[in-house]
């Protein structure tokens, strides 16, 4: 009798233990049920963003996925398959390369477009009002590119002037038995450099030539405060003709506007030093590059280091590219995988919040 009333207690136990179990798989079930309902929701939720194409020409596809948090997206090549079935749902367009571009002829098949998001600072190849009489915001990436940009214009400026290029030529090629004692760069550290635009990427580069020595000098649309100045020890140049004149090395960073179209020309040209070397990260059309040919061929100037041209990439018959005192680099200055990411980052941030209805983080009004 004692071994039944045993067994039977142990039948029960179990059983209990059983029906717990049962209960917390149960349980585990629906909660992984809910979950994958509510991720199931928040997929179909999120709102449909157009991009040009993931790969060399278009998005890295390190970054997609930065992008696929927030957004479904669509490649413009597979939109323009379908546009009516496609267009109604596109609410932000994220421009990369300046493209897709913001067209009259794309827009018409977008109407419930309510943001784009421009990957990088300059915005010339938009018509901020006449999207904005759309109801389309726009929005760039300021501030997460002025240290790599400014990286690239010091990067250029020390190659040019120590010949890195012309050395490491020199170095791989098969017929070279000799290091010639003729490669003679020019000194860095002590002279005078020019800074033409002092807002973000500009005060970066002067940073950054304060390690060098440099005197710095700075022509820009207003004049930064005493504690700015101060801070990398640069000096005010009212007439940009005064800073042509004294600079060792000139550096363009200025936005692609009206006013700075062909900034730097034959007369700007012929008022630097024939020692003098132009560096340019802002834009191609800044500078006009026949004169800076005419300028380099002529030895009005000793030489040019241009991370910018116009076009992108230059005519293989251009005459900047037989050059041999011109450096040039493919508009690379923001290609660091930390500052694509953090582009993206914003683009993406702007065009949630132009979906949401939202203030931009960083949104670029009309002039």
């Amino acid at each position: 009798m004692q071994c039944l009333r045993q067994v039977w207690r142990m039948t029960k136990l179990w059983t209990v233990a059983s029906t717990s179990r049962s209960l917390k798989v149960t349980n585990l079930h629906r909660s992984m049920n809910t979950l994958q309902q509510k991720q199931q929701v928040m997929a179909e939720d999120k709102p449909w963003g157009l991009i040009s194409e993931v790969g060399d020409e278009g998005f890295q596809e390190s970054v997609i996925d930065i992008i696929e948090k927030d957004f479904h997206i669509i490649c413009l090549k597979e939109f323009l398959k379908k546009p009516m079935l496609h267009g109604p749902k596109i609410q932000a367009l994220l421009m990369w390369n300046c493209s897709p571009a913001a067209e009259p002829s794309l827009l018409s098949w977008l109407p419930s477009l309510k943001v784009v998001a421009n990957g990088g600072v300059g915005i010339d190849h938009l018509d901020v009002s006449y999207l904005n009489s759309l109801g389309v915001k726009v929005a760039n990436t300021p501030g997460v590119v002025s240290d790599a940009t400014a990286d690239m214009a010091m990067a250029l400026l020390l190659a040019s002037a120590r010949m890195v290029v012309e050395g490491h030529l020199i170095s791989v090629d098969p017929k070279t038995t000799h290091v010639p004692q003729s490669l003679l760069g020019v000194e860095v550290t002590g002279s005078t450099l020019g800074i033409i635009g002092m807002g973000n990427i500009g005060y970066k580069v002067a940073q950054r030539s304060k390690g060098f020595d440099m005197r710095i000098l700075y022509h820009n649309r207003n004049r930064r405060s005493v504690e700015d100045e101060q801070a990398v020890g640069a000096s005010y140049c009212e007439k940009l003709a005064d800073l042509l004149k004294e600079s060792d090395f000139v550096v363009v960073v200025v936005n692609l506007t009206p006013d700075t179209t062909g900034l730097i020309s034959h007369r700007e040209l012929s008022l630097m030093k024939p020692t003098a070397t132009l560096v340019n990260v802002s834009r191609g059309l800044v500078v006009d590059q026949d004169a800076l040919a005419k300028a380099l061929k002529s030895g009005t100037i000793r030489a040019a280091a241009l991370d910018v041209t116009h076009p992108e990439p230059l005519p293989r018959d251009h005459p900047l590219l037989s050059l041999p005192n011109v450096l040039i680099t493919p508009h690379i200055g923001t290609n660091t995988n930390a500052t694509i990411r953090k582009m993206v980052q914003l683009m993406v941030d702007n065009a949630l919040a132009g979906v949401k209805g939202l203030p931009l983080p960083s949104e670029v009004k009309p002039k």
